[in-house]
C-alpha cells in the first residue's frame, strides 16, 4: 500500500458508503411481492462496527431507497443513512456541515459515475475493484475486493492501519 494512501487515510473522521455495488454486489433481487432484497457481506458489517468503535463515523448516501438498507444499518449502528438521494454531492456537503467535519477528513467509497462528484472533493476517494473505469480514475485507492464481496472491510482495515 502506498504511503500517500495511508497518509490520506490517517485523518479520516467520516466514512461515506454507496450501497448498490459497494455494500452489495450491485444485483437487485425482487421477491414475488415486489420487495427488493439485498445481500450484504458479513465481513463488511464487522469492519463497519470496528471503525465505528474507533470514533470514525459512517454514513450511507444512496440513490435508491430500500427498507433492507435501513434494517442492516440499524443492526450495525449506522445512524447517518441518506437514501433516495438525487444529488449525492449536495447530500455529502449538507452532512459534513451537520457533523462539523471538513471534506478532507472524509473517505468515500463508490462504484459508479454518480459517486464521482463526492469522490472528487474528499480526502480519500476509494473505488471498489469492479467499479466503472471513470470511478477508478477519480479514486486515490482501488480495493482488491469487489463490491459486496468484502471491499468495505478492506477500506475499514485500511483506516485502522492508518491510525
Amino acid at each position: 500500500m502506498e504511503q500517500q494512501t495511508l497518509k490520506r487515510a490517517k485523518g479520516i473522521k467520516l466514512l461515506v458508503l454507496d450501497v448498490d455495488g459497494v455494500l452489495t454486489d450491485g444485483g437487485l433481487y425482487y421477491g414475488t411481492d415486489g420487495e427488493i432484497l439485498k445481500k450484504f457481506h458479513v465481513h463488511d458489517g464487522a469492519g463497519i462496527k470496528v471503525v465505528l468503535g474507533t470514533g470514525i463515523q459512517v454514513a450511507i448516501i444512496s440513490s435508491r431507497q430500500t427498507l433492507a438498507v435501513d434494517i442492516r444499518m440499524d443492526e450495525l449502528g449506522v445512524s447517518n443513512v441518506l437514501q433516495g438521494v438525487q444529488d449525492k454531492f449536495e447530500s455529502l456537503n449538507n452532512l459534513v456541515k451537520h457533523l462539523d467535519i471538513k471534506l478532507d477528513a472524509v473517505a468515500c467509497v463508490g462504484d459508479d459515475v454518480a459517486d464521482i462528484p463526492m469522490m472528487r472533493c474528499v480526502g480519500l476517494a476509494v473505488a471498489v475493484a469492479n467499479a466503472r473505469q471513470q470511478v477508478k480514475e477519480s479514486a486515490h485507492y482501488s480495493t482488491s475486493a469487489k463490491g459486496g464481496h468484502g471491499a468495505v472491510r478492506e477500506v475499514c482495515d485500511l483506516l485502522l492501519v492508518a491510525r
